[in-house]
């Protein structure tokens, strides 16, 4: 079954990246959420996505030269109405919330504009502190951040997150990289049996950002193994109806 997975939480709901978005993935009945991780100056392990504060808090500067104390001061609600004062999760936070449910975590590895040293590092040993081992995988455009990931922790699932147009991308990922997911744009979908050529290699299909309900189906047609959207509210009773009909 093609699983469905929030983008940055019920992103179209509350403001990405916050604890309001990931409830309401887990009160939608999502099977995984997304997130991105940073650092903060201090060598926190913060939650949002843009490495610029601007289009998400209204702040100036970078995620990572503040503080946590700063980065927490800061209202993350996006412009959404009723959020004002909502804050950037710790990626401790996320973890407290998600523990009990049967959710999964993709955790991005913001890595590719500042290379954050011992992010991985940091990132897996907050994972075996508080007992996710069974709830997270990694993802990154910064594919040596994936790499990393594997030689220190190869027990972790990863997936490799990219836009262009790869050739043979389920190669790429399996003898180049090492990794277990091909996490795709969406439209990446279109080249001829995708989803057949990277399951025949063992190699997950999780397609990235699918909103529109002609897309979902598509992707619910070719077997992919999850689809991430910003609207699981659309999602997952299309996927739960679909091929009952």
């Amino acid at each position: 079954m093609t699983l469905i997975c929030a983008h940055r939480g019920a992103s179209s709901l509350a403001p990405e990246n916050t604890l309001p978005a990931f409830q309401k993935a887990v009160e939608l009945g999502a099977d995984e959420i997304e997130l991105d991780v940073h650092f903060s100056s201090d060598g926190k392990i913060v939650v949002i996505h843009d490495e610029k504060l601007a289009r998400t808090t209204g702040a100036e500067g970078y995620v990572g030269t503040h503080t946590a104390a700063e980065l927490r001061a800061l209202s993350a609600d996006n412009g959404m109405e009723g959020f004002a004062g909502v804050k950037i999760p710790f990626l401790s936070e996320v973890f407290e919330l998600i523990k009990p449910t049967n959710l999964r975590i993709n955790i991005e590895l913001k890595n590719t504009i500042f290379p954050y040293p011992g992010l991985e590092q940091a990132v897996i040993a907050l994972v075996r502190d508080m007992g996710m081992e069974d709830k997270v995988f990694f993802s990154s455009f910064n594919h040596l951040s994936l790499a990393t990931v594997k030689e220190i922790a190869p027990e972790f699932e990863t997936g490799v997150l990219y836009e262009c147009g790869l050739f043979r991308p389920w190669d790429y990922a399996k003898t180049l990289v090492g990794a277990d997911a091909l996490h795709p744009v969406y439209l990446n979908l279109r080249y001829p049996n995708f989803v057949g050529e990277s399951h025949a290699l063992g190699v997950k299909v999780r397609p990235w950002t699918v909103d529109k309900p002609e897309d979902i189906r598509m992707m619910l047609a070719l077997g992919v193994d999850s689809i991430i959207t910003n609207v699981p509210q659309t999602a997952l009773p299309m996927r739960d109806a679909f091929g009952k009909a």
